[in-house]
């Protein structure tokens, strides 16, 4: 049957089109989706970033064209610009590129959440009784409410004078007798994010994806290996990873894009730190957030992600452009 389709002639180009507007009404759904709720949402950000739009009680037309004042790419300056003060090149917005690099450092433990997953996939994919049940445990956290996940997180690492949480109190019982405050210190704080977004991720999609690659990799291959003296690491190295690259080439783009983003993290800080001690949990998302909702400082916040935007988009085309040259396919 394949080798029919391969020798079957080419479609005319009336034939194509014909085709073309046949899927068309099962694709109309869809296309106009992205169009109200994706892209035009991302061309009003865009021309919301080039005016200095606050929202403030509107009375005449005027009030409302003084609050649309439109001032190019005055956000952008101010946002992404430096000057000279005091001898030196200070930014203009020195809180977005300190919040850019809390959302990197951040970002730390995506490649730990990977290999975590796959060691994870590689535990899961046994053939053993009762397995789907373990599946299932690693697998809950991700479905769980992200408010619910971070008020228990906020108890495990809570540290008040007169009261411990139950990780700093498992380990004073290990004789750690000045355990961290893990969401009062600069120190700790981004350190403990990055264990919580760990546990809530390597058992999640990543680990999902992991393990229907693992379920399609031809059993003949281990076989052969096998009988070749190849050793678990061998088999690991040479048939498991390298059939697994298309799955990792998805997973870490999809997880540097929402590393970028951030959502969880925007919640976990709004919750649990308000974006402290002293800015060190604040991400761009949050920052977002503050411009927009609590500042009501549209225009520039509207700035702010426009950039985030750029920078996600450039990461996708930069890894799809060179990232594909990892990938081995079957």
């Amino acid at each position: 049957m394949t080798q029919q389709l391969a020798d079957a002639p080419p479609l005319s180009p009336r034939r194509r089109r014909a085709a073309a507007l046949q899927a068309l009404p099962f694709l109309l759904p869809n296309i106009l989706g992205f169009l109200i709720f994706t892209f035009l949402p991302v061309l009003a950000c865009f021309g919301l970033s080039l005016t200095d739009y606050r929202l403030a009680p509107i009375a005449t037309l005027h009030d409302l064209r003084e609050q649309m004042r439109f001032v190019g790419l005055g956000n952008f300056g101010q946002l992404l610009g430096f000057h000279h003060e005091g001898g030196r090149l200070v930014a203009n917005d020195a809180e977005f590129w300190r919040y850019l690099g809390n959302t990197l450092f951040l970002m730390l433990g995506i490649p730990i959440s990977i290999a975590g997953s796959l060691l994870l996939a590689l535990l899961l994919n046994q053939q053993l009784r009762g397995i789907t049940i373990f599946r299932t445990i690693y697998f809950l956290p991700t479905v769980s409410s992200a408010v619910a996940v971070c008020i228990v997180w906020k108890w495990i690492f809570h540290q008040q004078p007169n009261e411990v949480g139950l990780l700093n109190s498992l380990l004073m019982a290990l004789g750690v007798s000045n355990p961290p405050d893990w969401l009062g210190s600069m120190q700790w704080a981004k350190p403990a994010f990055i264990i919580m977004v760990l546990w809530l991720g390597i058992g999640g999609y990543n680990c999902v994806l992991y393990l229907a690659g693992l379920q399609g990799v031809p059993q003949e291959l281990y076989e052969a290996a096998a009988l070749d003296g190849a050793g678990p690491w061998a088999r690991l190295r040479h048939i498991t990873w390298p059939l697994l690259s298309p799955t990792t080439f998805f997973v870490v783009t999809m997880s540097v894009i929402a590393g970028l983003q951030g959502s969880f993290l925007f919640t976990a800080a709004f919750l649990m730190t308000g974006g402290g001690p002293a800015g060190a949990t604040t991400t761009l998302m949050l920052y977002i957030y503050n411009y927009a909702i609590a500042w009501h400082q549209l225009g520039y916040a509207a700035a702010i992600a426009a950039v985030l935007f750029c920078l996600v988009f450039s990461f996708t085309l930069i890894n799809w452009r060179y990232g594909q040259r990892l990938v081995h396919y079957q």
